[in-house]
């Protein structure tokens, strides 16, 4: 099964998802650093890289959106809901995060947010590998079934 949205043959989505994700994951880790040292620029560090997963996540949702509604009904499809529904939740809570910090950048609400935020991409992202590993989407069977001859770095075949 093919992803619609796709540069030549790479998917869009799956190129973009690293973005958000990396960055909410390191937001929570500067939020820890925060909180073990005090140093307030861990915490204006949490504050920018979660603004930019937001952004990230806007961006990758795109391309997945118009995936998802290319997918016929199916089990895929209904992993895909799932998929799509916990990482709107997430981007809602990060959003939510981020307001919150502009008040009191060191409350309680935020840093829980941001453990709630990051272990619910964790599970999207399972529901995510599920769909590309476990069911093929987005692999190009004709591409990955054919031998490729490979060349070394002399041009020599391997």
């Amino acid at each position: 099964m093919k992803n619609l949205t796709r540069i030549g043959r790479h998917p869009i989505h799956p190129m973009l998802v690293p973005l958000p994700i990396g960055l909410w994951i390191f937001s929570l880790v500067t939020d820890i650093i925060y909180r073990a040292s005090g140093n307030v620029v861990w915490a204006e560090v949490a504050y920018y890289t979660m603004a930019g997963g937001i952004v990230g996540a806007l961006l990758a949702a795109l391309p997945g959106l118009v995936d998802f509604f290319a997918l016929k009904p199916s089990g895929v499809k209904k992993i895909a809901l799932w998929h799509m529904t916990i990482n709107l939740t997430a981007t809602i809570l990060f959003c939510i995060n981020l307001y919150l910090r502009t008040g009191v950048p060191d409350a309680v609400a935020p840093f829980a947010l941001s453990i709630i935020g990051v272990l619910s991409i964790l599970v999207s992202g399972w529901l995510g590998g599920q769909m590309v590993y476990v069911h093929g989407l987005g692999v190009d069977e004709t591409v990955a079934c054919a031998p490729r001859e490979m060349k070394g770095a002399h041009g020599a075949k391997t």
